[in-house]
């Protein structure tokens, strides 16, 4: 794991309705295993909020998706992967079972595939990352932006260190023209 301090600042109203800080101090909620660690900083259910409510949004457990109308928002950091393909996989489905996403995870010929119901803003701000589709790959450096979504995809650091990506996952909803089939559970890209 990379050694950072990670810091959250979360403002809201105090007693007589002025701005202040509600919360100063790390993430919320963290989930590492050998090659990825998860920060979340926020999540919020649906789009109606108390300002005057200071308590922490997040119960220390990081999930994979927002609530229902909801959104999250992360730091997320990845390793180049090891070697062993049967290692990753049974990595990449220990991960997604501890973030409560069992569902997502498609697995198949890149052990980290998955898709979920949300429309994800995600900006890489370290490192290399590789983006796995189903039918492309899309090799991205700092400060690029990925608009995901909610197709089947994976992330893979490339090169010697670590990458650190941010992401906001909004809950969504598809309405995609004509008859979608079910995702793969395969996971296969062309």
């Amino acid at each position: 794991m990379t050694a950072r301090t990670l810091r959250r600042v979360v403002t809201g109203l105090d007693a007589e309705g002025r701005s202040t800080v509600a919360i100063d101090g790390p993430p919320g909620a963290g989930f590492a295993v050998a090659t990825a660690r998860l920060d979340d900083f926020w999540v919020q259910a649906g789009a109606a909020m108390d300002r005057r409510d200071g308590s922490d949004s997040l119960d220390g457990q990081v999930v994979l998706s927002p609530p229902a109308g909801g959104s999250r928002f992360r730091f997320f950091e990845l390793w180049p992967p090891g070697a062993d393909a049967a290692a990753q996989q049974a990595e990449a489905a220990e991960a997604f079972k501890g973030i409560k996403a069992e569902t997502a995870h498609r697995g198949g010929e890149h052990a980290g595939m998955h898709e979920t119901k949300t429309i994800d803003y995600i900006i890489l701000l370290r490192g290399r990352v590789r983006m796995i589709l189903e039918a492309a790959e899309v090799e991205l450096k700092p400060f690029d932006v990925v608009v995901q979504r909610g197709t089947n995809h994976a992330w893979e650091a490339i090169g010697d260190g670590p990458a650190l990506l941010c992401a906001v996952l909004i809950d969504a909803s598809f309405t995609d023209a004509g008859a979608v089939p079910e995702p793969s559970p395969h996971g296969s890209r062309a």
